[in-house]
């Protein structure tokens, strides 16, 4: 953050993605933890049950001594996700992984320099105030970048899609939203990363499988139109 204090987002994207495919992660976010959700097929009358494994807090950079949380544009996090063999997830998810979570936060909205990079840093020390230390999953804290069908709707495929940010009342305050272009990136804009593969009744099965499948999908996205689990294809252009 000291290097990057006066960066604009293309700049912050290059460091970011250099660091993290060097490996400078902290190691507590090496260890994944499972989400469970269930559903009955209405047909049959059996219940399928599914587990899926998600970083416990969102993307960052460091070692555990000397880390904080990034913030980047939704096609380098689906370039991280792929390259860590990972996937971004749905507005249904973020809802089950803040049921989940075991570090629920409330939100803190910051209303000057949103997309600064001072910014990012400083609404990274509040979250740790709070946190206070505690550990395990950890949500209430950012509003996921997601994916959905409806990124699919702009002709130049060019939007960010948004959800999330819950209250202590578990409401959040952010509903599904692709309004913003793609190289808007603010401190409130976070990447939770899901490990591409879930267990279906016990079994391994490969996220887009899932997305294909029009009964198992529903256990993880409650949209009509859920996407296939990725951001469109788009080459990002320098805007600043």
């Amino acid at each position: 953050y000291q290097e990057a204090a006066g960066f604009n987002w293309r700049q912050r994207d290059s460091l970011t993605r250099e660091l993290i495919l060097k490996g400078n992660i902290p190691s507590f976010l090496h260890r994944f933890v499972p989400i469970h959700a269930s559903l009955k097929d209405t047909i049959s009358g059996t219940t399928i049950k599914l587990t899926y494994y998600v970083a416990p807090d969102y993307l960052a950079v460091g070692d555990n001594t000397d880390w904080a949380r990034v913030h980047v544009t939704p096609f380098l996090a689906q370039e991280l996700a792929d390259s860590l063999h990972c996937f971004l997830p749905t507005r249904k998810m973020v809802d089950q992984i803040y049921q989940a979570a075991k570090v629920k936060l409330s939100p803190v909205p910051l209303y000057a320099f949103r997309d600064s990079t001072p910014t990012f840093y400083h609404h990274h020390l509040i979250v740790e105030g709070q946190r206070k230390g505690r550990l395990g999953l950890i949500a209430g804290i950012q509003k996921d970048l997601v994916t959905t069908g409806k990124l699919d709707a702009y002709p130049k495929r060019d939007r960010v899609a948004i959800y999330g940010w819950h209250q202590l009342n578990g409401k959040p305050i952010q509903p599904l939203y692709t309004g913003h272009v793609y190289w808007y990136v603010d401190y409130s804009q976070g990447v939770r990363l899901v490990y591409e593969y879930l267990k279906v009744n016990g079994k391994w099965v490969h996220y887009t499988s899932i997305f294909k499948d029009e009964k198992l999908r529903k256990l993880i996205c409650d949209e009509a139109d859920c996407g296939n689990g990725r951001y469109p294809e788009f080459k990002p252009i320098d805007k600043q």
